[in-house]
C-alpha cells in the first residue's frame, strides 16, 4: 500500500478551515501538520484545492442481486467514488429481498470482490422475519431497514403488531421509509376515477402527499419514543415533518435522527414540467416551501445527515407512462457537486457540507474511525476544486443506466481526487481501479 503525501490542502473539517499537509500511510491518516517533509510514494499538490472527509451515503440502491440490468455494486460504486462518496450503505429491496442472514452475507461477498467504495448493507424487515432481524450483528451491519409504506418490491411492513415488536426488540438502529400506504392508495384511486390511466406526473406529490408522509413519520416517532428505539427517518420531503425532530440534543445522544436527500434540496414540483418521470421519487419532490424548509432543518440541526437515495432505473423504464414508470433516480456521482453548488449560491457552508455528509453520518451510525480528518482514522478523503466548471452530459455520466436528472446542468465545483481507505481511487477525471473498499465496522 502506497504512502501518500498531500501538500498544502485547505482542509474543511470539524467546523473549521486551515491549510495543512497530510501524510497517509497503510490506509490511515498518519500525520496532519503544516509542513511535512518526508519521502512518500506519491505526492499530491493540493494547493488551491479543498480537502473534505469522504462522503458517507447512508441510503443507496445499487440493484444487486436481481436487478443488474439497472445497476450493480461495481458500476455504482465507481460512480460514487468519482463523486467523492467513499462509503455507502445499501438497501435490502434487491431480488431476492435481503430478509435472511444468508442473503445479507451474499451481498457482502459481492461487495468484497467488486466495490471500489467502502460498504455496508441494511438487513431488511418484513411482516414475518423478526427472528432473522434479531440475529443481525450490530458490529458489522449498519442497521435494519423498514418500509413503512411500499416503495418498491414487496417489503411493506404494515402489521401493527410486527412494527411494535420490531421497535421494542431491535438492539440496533432502525431506518424507515415513511409514507402511509392507505393514504397513498386513496389518493391514487381518486385520480384514477377522475383521469383513468392518464394521470400526469405533476400529480405525484399530491398522490404521495404531505399527509401520507406525516402520518407515517409521526407513527414511527411515536413507536420509537414508546420503546426508546434508535430510529433514523430517511428522505424527509415535507416542511411539516421537520417539526418532528429536535435540535437541542447533541447528535451522539439523539435516539431519533433524520435524513434529507439531495433531490429534495434541489428540485421542486415546478420541475415536473421539464423533468417528468426523471424526478419521480418516493417520497415525492414537493413544493418550494417544502424544499426550503428541509434545507433550513438541515442548517439548524433538526435534520442530521444528507444522502442520495440513489435508485437507478433504465431510460426505457422511465419513458413509460406515469403509472408504470418506477420511482427513483441515480445520484451518487452528482450529490457532492450539487451541495457544493448550494454553497456557491450562499445556501450552505463548506463546513456544514462536511458535517452533514461525513461527520454526522459517522456519528449517527457509530462508524469506526471514518467520517473525520483525524490522525489514526481511515484515509477516506476527497479533494475538490471549487472553481472548475463542468457540464453534466452523457459522455461523463458513469451510472450503468446512462442518465442523470442533472443532465445539462453546469456545476462550479469538480472532484479532483478521491481516496478510499488510503488508496487513490479517482484522480483528475479517471478512476484508478485495482483496490477495493472495506466493509464498515461500527462501535456499539
Amino acid at each position: 500500500m502506497a504512502n501518500i503525501l498531500i501538500k498544502a490542502a485547505t482542509v474543511v473539517n470539524e467546523g473549521r478551515q486551515y491549510v495543512t499537509d497530510i501524510l497517509v500511510k497503510d490506509g490511515f491518516i498518519e500525520r496532519i501538520d503544516a509542513n511535512i517533509d518526508v519521502h512518500a510514494d506519491e505526492v499530491i499538490n493540493a494547493e488551491g484545492l479543498h480537502l473534505l472527509p469522504g462522503c458517507i451515503d447512508d441510503q443507496v440502491h445499487f440493484r444487486e442481486p436481481g436487478l443488474t440490468h439497472k445497476a450493480n455494486i461495481y458500476s455504482e460504486s465507481r460512480a460514487a467514488v468519482a463523486g467523492g462518496i467513499t462509503s455507502f450503505m445499501e438497501m435490502p429491496n434487491t431480488v431476492p429481498n435481503t430478509l435472511t442472514q444468508d442473503l445479507l452475507e451474499d451481498k457482502y461477498q459481492i461487495a468484497s470482490r467488486n466495490s471500489l467504495a467502502n460498504y455496508s448493507f441494511f438487513m431488511g424487515a418484513s411482516n414475518d422475519n423478526l427472528d432473522q432481524v434479531l440475529r443481525t450483528n450490530a458490529a458489522n451491519v449498519c442497521g435494519i431497514k423498514v418500509f413503512m409504506g411500499s416503495s418498491t418490491g414487496n417489503m411493506l411492513v404494515d402489521n401493527p403488531n410486527t412494527l411494535d415488536k420490531l421497535f421494542a426488540q431491535s438492539p440496533m438502529l432502525i431506518a424507515v421509509h415513511c409514507e402511509d400506504e392507505a393514504t397513498v392508495k386513496r389518493n391514487l384511486n381518486h385520480y384514477k376515477e377522475l383521469l383513468g390511466e392518464n394521470i400526469p406526473v405533476r400529480l405525484h406529490p399530491i398522490i404521495r402527499s404531505e399527509e401520507a408522509c406525516y402520518l407515517s413519520s409521526s407513527l414511527a416517532v411515536e413507536l420509537a419514543k414508546k420503546h426508546n428505539t434508535r430510529l433514523h427517518i430517511l428522505h424527509i420531503s415535507t416542511a411539516k415533518e421537520t417539526h418532528l425532530f429536535d435540535n437541542k440534543i447533541a447528535l451522539k445522544d439523539k435516539r431519533i435522527t433524520a435524513e434529507a436527500c439531495v433531490h429534495h434540496l434541489w428540485f421542486t414540483d415546478a420541475d415536473y414540467e421539464t423533468k417528468g418521470n426523471f424526478i419521480k421519487w418516493n417520497p415525492a419532490v414537493k413544493t418550494i416551501n417544502d424544499r426550503d424548509a428541509i434545507l433550513q432543518a438541515v442548517l439548524d440541526g433538526r435534520i442530521d445527515v444528507i444522502a442520495t437515495d440513489h435508485a437507478p432505473h433504465t431510460l426505457e423504464e422511465k419513458a413509460l407512462p406515469y403509472l408504470q414508470a418506477p420511482s427513483g433516480g441515480p445520484l451518487v456521482q452528482h450529490a457532492l457537486p450539487t451541495m457544493l453548488q448550494l454553497y456557491h449560491q450562499g445556501k450552505i457552508s463548506l463546513e456544514q457540507i462536511a458535517e452533514k455528509m461525513a461527520h454526522n453520518v459517522a456519528t449517527c451510525f457509530r462508524i469506526d474511525r471514518r467520517g473525520f480528518i483525524r490522525e489514526g482514522y481511515w484515509a477516506d478523503l476527497v479533494l475538490v476544486n471549487l472553481n472548475k466548471l463542468w457540464n453534466v452530459n452523457k459522455d461523463n455520466i458513469l451510472y450503468k443506466c446512462g442518465w442523470s436528472p442533472f443532465e445539462g446542468i453546469t456545476f462550479d465545483s469538480k472532484i479532483a481526487y478521491t481516496l478510499v481507505s488510503g488508496n487513490i481511487a479517482f484522480a483528475n477525471g479517471s478512476l484508478i481501479e485495482g483496490n477495493h473498499g472495506n466493509r464498515l465496522n461500527f462501535n456499539h
